[in-house]
């Protein structure tokens, strides 16, 4: 399935995606996309529904974050050992633990704020997984069993406050900074999390070509492990790194985003995101 929440800012109502790409109003059925509908006996029951018997959504509205309620939005680095080499970075011996700011995520084709004094705005394609079952010193046999889908993330980046000390939770947080969606897919339509194509272009450019087969550590991996240190409950989201071409790895001379540049991403099955470069109010 593809759920997704759609209309205004605080106010989506929960939508689903029927086989031919149309938007289907889900707001008798359940109330919203969030942990609750996250749980294996919920999704089962709207997996049984049509989405072609709901009302279908006319026009072309707003897509929010495709589940709320998120609790923690965890970020894997350096997971590509390409992304690494570009990045002048070593390839980590174990997951890479950072955290991006909650008030960072947005609809994935909200307008991105250039932050006052940015000067490196980079982009960064990922995978993101959403935790549906709680998930505790899990191990990676069991990993999957705790995840209720996948969406396309866009871990926005300003290199000059991230690498400003060891701690790049300040670079990663900003407003803005985290475009979730279009829609949240269930793990139905991805029983492979480690084959999927991802791509990024800036202007219409290909930055971005990559395959979450290259990852350092898997989707498996990533979940057990970070389970270790920190209880992952229901609606909690990991994105799992970014393939090379990001902004930063430019040679000789690194490429940042301006106002007024446009990014758009995709994943394979995920469907895709756009966002346009804005200066801060």
């Amino acid at each position: 399935m593809k759920l997704c929440r759609y209309g205004k800012d605080g106010a989506e109502k929960p939508g689903i995606i029927d086989a031919q790409g149309k938007l289907h109003d889900l707001s008798k059925v359940i109330a919203s996309i969030d942990a609750d509908t996250l749980t294996p006996r919920t999704l089962a029951r709207i997996s049984t529904i049509k989405p072609e018997t709901l009302p279908v959504v006319i026009g072309n509205p707003r897509m929010g974050v495709p589940l709320t309620g998120i609790s923690k939005y965890i970020a894997i680095g350096l997971n590509y050992s390409d992304h690494a080499a570009e990045a002048g970075m070593a390839v980590p011996t174990e997951p890479i633990i950072f955290m991006k700011a909650i008030s960072c995520l947005c609809g994935p084709n909200e307008n991105t704020i250039k932050p006052a004094h940015s000067t490196k705005l980079d982009w960064e394609c990922e995978l993101a997984i959403v935790i549906g079952t709680k998930a505790q010193n899990v191990s990676e046999e069991d990993a999957l069993n705790h995840v209720a889908g996948y969406c396309v993330a866009n871990d926005v980046s300003e290199r000059g406050f991230q690498l400003q000390s060891s701690q790049w939770d300040k670079g990663k947080g900003c407003d803005t900074f985290g475009p979730l969606g279009p829609w949240l897919v269930t793990t139905d339509e991805v029983p492979d999390p480690q084959n999927l194509n991802m791509w990024l272009d800036v202007n219409g450019k290909r930055m971005q070509n990559g395959n979450t087969q290259t990852m350092i550590f898997g989707v498996r991996k990533i979940i057990s492990y970070c389970s270790q240190y920190m209880t992952l409950l229901p609606g909690d989201v990991i994105c799992t790194g970014t393939p090379p071409g990001v902004g930063m790895g430019v040679k000789p001379n690194p490429l940042y985003l301006n106002i007024g540049d446009v990014v758009t991403l995709g994943i394979e099955g995920l469907g895709q995101q756009q966002q346009t470069i804005v200066a801060a109010s």
